[in-house]
């Protein structure tokens, strides 16, 4: 340390909070047990670390959708499509992003 030493007051004050905090049983529990909060629902989404097989198997999923709305023309099918192309695209996006990353 390139700091000033502490004094002697200074010491014996931080050493009574240190043997008071090892006291603590439900902080000692506590800190070991410790997991961080719930994270957002936007900051999951960012978060989101796709695996090649899964964009594959979204992509297969969007594919057979596509081709299926064209073919039949059913509004559901259509619907459900619209609904799985952004996440594929999103998902490979991802994907894209972890690959060129250092």
């Amino acid at each position: 340390m390139t700091g000033p030493r502490l004094t002697a007051h200074e010491r014996r004050v931080l050493a009574e909070l240190e043997r008071d905090l090892r006291r603590d049983r439900r902080l000692d529990r506590r800190m070991r047990t410790f997991r961080p909060g719930p994270r957002s629902p936007l900051a999951r989404v960012a978060a989101y670390r796709p695996r090649g097989r899964t964009v594959a198997a979204l992509f297969a999923v969007s594919v057979t959708l596509m081709v299926s709305g064209i073919v039949t023309s059913q509004p559901v099918v259509i619907w459900a499509f619209a609904v799985a192309w952004p996440v594929t695209l999103y998902a490979a996006f991802r994907l894209l992003c972890r690959w060129t990353e250092g």
